[in-house]
């Protein structure tokens, strides 16, 4: 029997990686799922349909006409300071939708496999562990938070894949990371500022795909820290990218935090501990070095 698995948010950097993985195991049955037309480049391996996850009549009836039994829920608003500014459009896609989808879910007896964040936390004390107590400084971590406080309350079968600064291409790029932007800058010859203080764990798309698939395979339950292994700064991140290029370091000027006008507040160090899922699931995500190199790949194939 094929295990029917459905990926909300299809057309994102994440999706797009779930789709390209997914589509290759057997076993799986694969519904790829966002708002609007198909933006994926390949079109076997999957059925795609069109869903607006802030619309729970179109989630009821994808789910009665799909029946999946996982669902693999990567969409979102992800962009911080809009999250700030626009609270009710935050809420209405990081908290309502994950109502829908989890009461469909409950429903239908389907696993949920939910994507949150490092945001949740303030930053105080990274790395974090999954018992890290969570008090969020923005708006967007307020609102993944209650998200995760929703499927904590439901009666579903979950897992929550807990992420930090996703990096990665597709071919159809709505939004830039920090290699791509560091790339070009110092290609282009302009001197950027990037800030020392602070700490993340940057995660390759590809990493993050896989430990959803560990997770959705065998339906795990509970919270997993899926992320990179590598403790860095922006900063530190700009070195290797440009090392790894053979360009002009000293375009990179160290900066912190308070030089840049943000409209929502980042907190100073967050990273992931990442024991939990390496045991359980057998997480090995690449280093830094190696994602660069694998995006570097990527970018040439593209061309």
């Amino acid at each position: 029997m094929k295990k029917r698995i459905l990926i909300t948010g299809s057309n994102g950097l994440l999706g797009q990686k779930l789709v390209e993985l997914l589509r290759g195991q057997e076993g799986v049955d694969l519904i790829a799922t966002a708002r609007g037309t198909n933006r994926l480049p390949v079109t076997e391996g999957y059925t795609y349909a069109s869903l607006d996850i802030t619309v729970p009549s179109e989630v009821h009836a994808i789910f009665d006409q799909f029946k999946p039994e996982v669902v693999i829920h990567t969409a979102a608003m992800t962009n911080v300071d809009t999250c700030e500014t626009d609270r009710a459009g935050c809420d209405l896609l990081n908290v309502d939708a994950v109502a829908y989808l989890i009461e469909a879910c409950e429903k239908h007896g389907t696993y949920l496999c939910h994507l949150s964040t490092d945001f949740i936390f303030d930053g105080a004390d990274g790395p974090y562990t999954e018992e890290g107590i969570a008090n969020p400084i923005s708006y967007y971590g307020e609102s993944k938070l209650k998200a995760e406080q929703l499927l904590f309350d439901s009666k579903v079968r979950w897992s929550i894949a807990r992420t930090v600064l996703v990096y990665g291409i597709v071919p159809d790029m709505s939004r830039s990371n920090i290699v791509l932007w560091v790339k070009k800058s110092l290609e282009d010859g302009k001197t950027i500022q990037v800030v020392t203080d602070q700490f993340r764990t940057p995660t390759l798309a590809e990493d993050l795909a896989m430990g959803c698939w560990l997770l959705a395979k065998d339906e795990v339950e509970g919270i997993f820290n899926i992320s990179g292994s590598d403790f860095l700064t922006p900063y530190e991140m700009a070195v290797m990218t440009a090392d790894y290029y053979g360009l002009d370091k000293s375009l990179l000027q160290k900066a912190d935090s308070s030089t840049f006008q943000q409209t929502a507040k980042r907190p100073a160090r967050t990273g992931f501990v990442l024991d939990k899922a390496k045991k359980v699931l057998g997480y090995t995500p690449r280093t830094f070095q190696e994602g660069i190199a694998i995006m570097a790949q990527q970018v040439a194939d593209l061309v």
